[in-house]
């Protein structure tokens, strides 16, 4: 969200030396290199300097890495009370080095980026406020700090901007179609959520994004899930829990659950939660799209092919649950919402372990050790049941397949019908091979009486007829 930050350290004197720098460029005449931006819908354009590398911080508040930020919660509480100390720089700076979804990595893409500053320079300038935050350019300059280059070409915004326009600013930079390196998919919806915290509609904020505002819809639900998902692994001693980074690689996954989501929970809103929460054990598990595909209905996949495969102390069903006392029958039945239950503990297993499978590093040895362990016994749960669930659906796609043969070919013969009407009309029909082909189709006919016939003792309306058809042919 969006928030003030106080002055780097010796702000005021190198707001001075801005000052000056600007001075000398307006005074020396000529053409001034400046840089274009979009502020509040209009271009704003402001003068270029060359600016000391070791004098600029970078930002805090950079959209770029908000989400990887919480893959090290001490560094990041620390870059949270003191961004512009040395150590909070640092992580800055690993971060902008580190891949998207795993910050342990470097970036391909920076050394790429590297490569290109040593072998061309530095081709766009960069943008910082008046007391030397990075506004854009923040990954370029640390490329250019680990090239050893002593400074930096960058525009200077105007001194009275607040943190608010400075936000404002790198979005719209960042967002330009040309721009070369995209935001990762978890800040994206991060900086979609602080452009709906400034107050601002969804059409407005999905025209920024270059987006529709259904997608806008799609990506709030996602990242509403996300959080919710994050709040519930965390441990009893809130000392574990997982992290925005640890959904940076699952993009198609959850916009896929958002589409099924919301077509089941029309119908069925019970049936909706519990095959949400059951997919999103199955994506923090780690399985790919395809396999999250398969859980369709999570009643019938839970029911069908997972409950018996899981450990004993997950293995909650409904008839487990509380249940419901029937007035005047003496009898119970299970609750609406108990299968819902039984889901949401059990991803809850899932996201623990996942959670504290992460912190294996920080967390007592015995406990990782049990964290490990449940989240390969509830893997390898799954891992069974989607295998079995995938067999049946390829034996259930085959069972379909002649059929959805058959519907295409009537489609054809329909179309078939208006085309011979047509051709008719237009006396541009050629009887000749019109009746061969009605020839072809009767032999195509008889091959599939035969096999549709076969070891039927009292076939259904449909094959009767074909078979009654084809047999005053002269052809079966």
């Amino acid at each position: 969200m969006h928030r003030e930050f106080s002055p780097p350290p010796h702000a005021a004197e190198f707001s001075e030396f801005v000052k000056k720098r600007l001075a000398e460029v307006k005074d020396a005449g000529g053409t001034r290199e400046t840089v274009t931006v979009d502020w509040n819908g209009q271009a704003l354009h402001v003068d270029v300097i060359e600016a000391p590398l070791n004098s600029l911080f970078f930002n805090p508040a950079t959209h770029r890495i908000r989400a990887q930020r919480s893959h090290d919660p001490v560094r990041d509480a620390q870059l949270d009370s003191d961004p512009f100390v040395a150590t909070s720089q640092q992580y800055l700076a690993h971060l902008l080095q580190a891949e998207p979804k795993d910050p342990n990595r470097r970036d391909p893409e920076f050394d790429e980026l590297l490569r290109s500053l040593k072998e061309f320079g530095q081709n766009d300038p960069g943008l910082i406020t008046h007391e030397g935050v990075l506004v854009n350019g923040n990954t370029r300059a640390a490329a250019l700090r680990e090239l050893g280059v002593p400074s930096m070409r960058v525009g200077v915004l105007p001194e009275s901007f607040t943190w608010e326009d400075i936000n404002a600013i790198e979005l719209s930079l960042q967002l330009r179609k040309d721009h070369r390196r995209d935001y990762s998919y978890i800040n994206r919806l991060l900086a979609m959520e602080e452009q709906a915290a400034l107050g601002r509609t969804p059409e407005k904020i999905a025209k920024e994004f270059r987006t529709t505002a259904d997608v806008y819809r799609q990506e709030r639900w996602i990242l509403s899930e996300i959080r919710d998902q994050i709040e519930r692994s965390r441990s009893s001693d809130r000392s574990t829990a997982l992290r925005l980074i640890d959904f940076e690689d699952h993009k198609e996954k959850l916009k896929e659950l958002q589409r099924a989501y919301t077509k089941m929970h029309a119908v069925d809103p019970n049936r909706a939660d519990v095959l949400k929460e059951l997919r999103l054990a199955a994506i923090s598990l780690g399985f790919a799209k395809t396999d999250v595909r398969l859980i369709e209905d999570g009643v019938e996949f839970r029911e069908k092919y997972l409950d018996d495969k899981l450990p004993r102390d997950a293995h909650a069903t409904a008839d487990e649950e509380d249940a419901i006392v029937v007035p005047g029958l003496g009898v119970s039945i299970a609750g609406a919402t108990d299968a819902v239950a039984a889901a949401r503990a059990l991803t809850d297993d899932v996201i623990k372990a996942k959670a504290a499978r992460g912190a294996a590093s920080v967390i007592p040895e015995e406990q990782a050790r049990a964290a490990n362990a449940a989240f390969d016994e509830l893997k390898g749960a799954f891992d069974v049941a989607l295998d079995i669930a995938g067999r049946q659906a390829r034996l259930k796609k085959r069972k379909q397949l002649a059929p959805a043969r058959l519907a295409d070919a009537c489609a054809s013969i329909d179309q078939c019908v208006v085309d011979l009407v047509n051709a008719r009309a237009s006396r541009s029909l050629d009887e000749e091979d019109f009746d061969d082909a009605v020839l072809k189709l009767h032999v195509s006919l008889s091959k599939l009486a035969k096999q549709a016939g076969r070891g039927l003792e009292e076939p259904g309306a449909g094959v009767a007829w074909l078979l009654d058809a084809v047999g005053r042919g002269g052809l079966r």
